[in-house]
């Protein structure tokens, strides 16, 4: 896969996973890159190196066989549906790309706190403050509301009757609180949400791309040891490698 383009990040990132579903969604080929989040190690996320690729020290980030790379999910997905045609997923229709920007403007501080459940349990070093936690678990539940009073109310999906990428953008945060996932919130005040992430469910690329959240499983309760989630990342690295040697 010399000559593919590279996808920077681990498998467990929420926004990494995003752009992985759109990928495999699409039968799109790309060398997956393992980088370590905040590491300045040699494949750390603040290494010399990838700094030079992108300045945030995100993940992810791509890399063109060009040269050319790209950091933050959201640019990233945009940038490749219109790179390859990808209308399905954000149409040239304005009134229906403006309802995507909408909502990927909206995600950053309001449903990407849903990772604010998660962090804690994953990261103990980090020693998240209890008041960080509850603010992240009170703007997501706002986020909720308004998913369900709003875009879900009037549409199958955020922008419309099928997924685009606001949608796999929404999931990769909203999902992994799931019971076969985390099991880090219970959806049952939102039966439009809920009705959503069953749908979601079925869209190709869903199963691969989350085998790191079924592998890791419930942690509501305990938190993981840090092989389990190293195990996880590992297992869904093989099962996405095995996704792509079936579009060579």
């Amino acid at each position: 896969m010399g000559g593919s383009m590279k996808l920077y990040g681990v498998p467990f990132s929420q926004p990494v996973r995003a752009v992985m579903w759109l990928l495999l969604n699409k039968q799109s080929p790309f060398e997956m890159v393992l980088i370590n989040p905040g590491s300045s190690g040699d494949n750390g996320s603040r290494h010399p190196d990838y700094l030079a690729k992108n300045p945030g020290a995100t993940i992810p980030c791509i890399e063109e066989p060009d040269g050319f790379s790209l950091g933050e999910a959201h640019a990233i997905m945009c940038y490749l549906c219109n790179k390859n045609g990808w209308t399905d997923m954000y149409p040239d229709d304005p009134k229906q790309r403006g309802l995507i920007d909408w909502y990927l403007n909206y995600h950053h501080r309001n449903v990407r706190d849903a990772s604010g459940l998660v962090a804690p349990r994953i990261r103990k070093d980090l020693n998240i403050p209890q008041a960080a936690q509850d603010a992240a678990r009170a703007n997501l539940t706002r986020a909720l509301e308004a998913l369900e009073t709003g875009w879900l109310a009037k549409r199958k999906f955020l922008a419309g009757d099928t997924v685009t990428i606001a949608d796999m953008a929404a999931y990769v945060e909203i999902g992994q609180l799931q019971p076969e996932f985390t099991n880090l919130y219970d959806f049952s005040a939102f039966p439009l949400v809920q009705a959503w992430l069953d749908n979601m469910h079925q869209v190709p690329g869903h199963d691969d791309v989350h085998i790191v959240l079924a592998n890791l499983g419930d942690i509501s309760q305990e938190a993981p040891e840090m092989d389990t989630i190293r195990n996880a990342n590992k297992q869904a690295l093989g099962r996405i490698k095995e996704r792509l040697a079936e579009f060579e």
